[in-house]
């Protein structure tokens, strides 16, 4: 059903795909919007190496919400870094496709907001307020994926 890598000699591993997701903070998730528009927006995430699913924190109501509501069908990408010393790209990036689940379980959004917050800061006081101030208004989406693959881009 998914398409492969057209080219083949770029791509890059499994385990290379799940070090970026785990690694990079920001993704863009691309969902079905209205009227067969897609919508894609930029997002934190958390790639959790338990379950292989990734997931995102928002806020609840919204155009996104209204359209996993619709539909559970999403993708997101991940670009990677280039690396400091060089003046080129040579960025990794990762597709990853699957279906995003709306999780309501309170201890399960404060464990995976925890775990998010935990790739910005490791101020635990901090972190604390937050979910203090904001768990009960957090939408946690959990994307379990079908299909991935990701590349290696060298522009030099």
């Amino acid at each position: 059903m998914f398409r492969d890598l057209t080219r083949k000699n770029k791509q890059i591993t499994d385990a290379e795909c799940i070090e970026v997701l785990t690694r990079e903070t920001r993704g863009i998730l691309a969902v079905n919007g209205d009227e067969g528009y897609p919508y894609a927006m930029p997002m934190n995430h958390f790639y959790h190496a338990e379950d292989g699913c990734i997931y995102f924190h928002c806020g609840r109501g919204g155009h996104r919400e209204e359209s996993l509501l619709r539909s559970d069908k999403v993708s997101v990408c991940e670009r990677g870094t280039r690396a400091a010393e060089e003046w080129a790209y040579s960025v990794r990036s990762v597709i990853v496709f699957g279906r995003i689940e709306i999780i309501d379980d309170t201890d399960t959004v404060i464990r995976i907001a925890r775990a998010l917050s935990r790739k910005f800061t490791d101020d635990e006081a901090y972190i604390q307020g937050e979910i203090d101030s904001f768990a009960s208004k957090t939408l946690l989406l959990r994307l379990t994926p079908a299909h991935m693959c990701g590349k290696l881009v060298k522009e030099a």
